[in-house]
């Protein structure tokens, strides 16, 4: 059974930085081949894809509302993804989920974390 974990949330301040964690296990294929994603969903808005790092060749893509300040990277042998994000503003006030997702497979069998709330706020 898959599980993803994260963690790393908090209350920031605007301008500060944060760097959120994602624990991957129980995947039936490599860690490696999956499309590790961050979304993220703030209050009565929804939920909207923030950074990809692809599986197989670890591409990266980001929201036009992050692009700059986040920063996505995995690390295939430990089974983790991170978030780094910097410069936070508070529209970027959500809880961020973790999602796993294999290449050619049906997006049923994707994998959602339990998600992470990150507040900024002064």
């Amino acid at each position: 059974q898959v599980q993803l974990v994260e963690s790393g949330g908090g209350l920031v301040q605007p301008g500060g930085s944060l760097r959120l964690s994602c624990g991957a296990s129980g995947f039936a294929f490599a860690f490696s081949s999956y499309d590790m994603n961050w979304y993220r969903q703030a209050p009565g808005k929804e939920r909207e894809l923030v950074a990809t790092s692809t599986g197989y060749y670890g591409l990266t893509n980001y929201a036009d509302s992050v692009k700059g300040r986040f920063t996505v990277s995995r690390d295939n042998t430990n089974n983790t993804v991170s978030l780094q994000m910097s410069s936070l503003k508070p529209e970027d006030t959500a809880v961020y989920y973790c999602h796993a997702h294999r290449p050619g497979y049906s997006i049923l069998y994707d994998s959602w974390g339990q998600g992470t709330q990150v507040t900024v706020s002064s």
